[in-house]
């Protein structure tokens, strides 16, 4: 069994589509809900599915060993970034080489980084007159949205496109690939 930690800082739309994809499974484990925020939609949809879960110190997880301990404590093989705004620290990037992954927005390389998150992805995204947009999902390392790509998902804008509307398309994109795309990065399909 590979039990999985979903870290999320919102309302956990991805978390629960990927709790709902794996709760099946014989093989996955969703294990932990790990938040960045105590007032986060994602601890409710853990608590409802009755899903442990914990809400992080920003200090304590930026600066010490305690968090790493804790998951390797209850034994999480693997991690899911799912709309987690704080940036991965070093030290459990290397407790968990290639497995930790991201969803992005947006396709990187483009409109990644410190600052490029939910709105601020789409408004970017709007203003420069792109004619598509996506989600990519990819590997963590130790630079905002720059480890290596796993799967790319495209969906066209067009001129009457809102960052509100384009937020809907990217929601169906993520929503349909992301579980898929986790089960394939773990069994190597």
């Amino acid at each position: 069994m590979i039990r999985i930690a979903v870290f999320a800082s919102g309302k956990g739309s991805n978390a629960q589509q990927i709790i709902h994809y794996f709760r099946d499974n014989k093989r996955v484990e969703i294990s932990f809900i790990v938040s960045s925020k105590k007032d986060a939609g994602v601890l409710n949809i853990a608590a409802t599915h009755k899903i442990p879960s914990i809400v992080l110190d920003k200090k304590t997880f930026l600066n010490t060993d305690e968090y790493v301990v804790f998951l390797k404590e209850n034994k999480i093989d693997f991690i899911v970034l799912a709309g987690f705004l704080w940036k991965i620290p070093v030290n459990l990037i290397q407790a968990y080489p290639q497995k930790i992954i991201n969803i992005h927005p947006a396709l990187l390389p483009n409109y990644g980084g410190k600052g490029m998150y939910g709105h601020f992805v789409h408004e970017a995204v709007i203003a420069a007159k792109e004619k598509q947009s996506g989600i990519t999902i990819h590997y963590v390392d130790e630079l905002y949205d720059h480890g290596a790509p796993v799967f790319q998902a495209f969906c066209d804008i067009d001129e009457n496109d809102t960052p509100d509307t384009l937020a809907a398309k990217i929601h169906i994109l993520e929503h349909t690939h992301f579980p898929s795309v986790i089960e394939k990065v773990l069994f190597k399909l």
